[in-house]
């Protein structure tokens, strides 16, 4: 059975100690979507809601997001992110969020990347709450996950 990484011997919570680990570059991706009526999507096609434009509000929201992980989720580690791009795009039925998070350091972007995602349907849903009393978001999850190691 694996272990968890997030607690010490007693079992206790614990961040990790990334102190001997090896700086390479590394790049995570995730996804999610928030179902909406028909109705709904028509609005955001139009940019009709009062609260905006959905889509890159939505966009912004995410990015915000991922920089501010370390704040969220209290285990994870300050990271300098080289690029967070975060996607919200109308689909048959929704929108679909992607997000694509870099960094070089010791640990990965996985919750940034998932953060950024989760923020951005978040602020889909914020957005549209009075027009739509049906929405759901869901489909959270990680896509990819890629760290190369550094020439020095």
């Amino acid at each position: 059975m694996k272990k968890l990484t997030h607690t010490d011997s007693e079992g206790r919570a614990r961040m990790v100690d990334v102190g001997q680990k090896e700086v390479q570059h590394r790049m995570a991706t995730a996804s999610g979507i928030i179902s909406l009526s028909e109705e709904t999507l028509e609005l955001i096609r139009q940019n009709s809601l009062k609260k905006g434009d959905v889509l890159t509000v939505a966009e912004i929201a995410g990015v915000q997001a991922a920089k501010r992980t370390a704040e969220l989720i209290p285990l994870s580690h300050n990271i300098v992110l080289e690029k967070v791009m975060v996607s919200a795009k109308i689909d048959h039925k929704g929108i679909s969020v992607i997000s694509e998070v870099h960094c070089t350091g010791k640990t990965g972007v996985e919750m940034e990347a998932l953060t950024a995602v989760s923020v951005a349907l978040l602020t889909v849903y914020d957005m549209c709450k009075a027009a739509d009393k049906q929405m759901e978001i869901g489909q959270v999850r990680l896509t990819g996950k890629v760290k190369t190691s550094i020439q020095l």
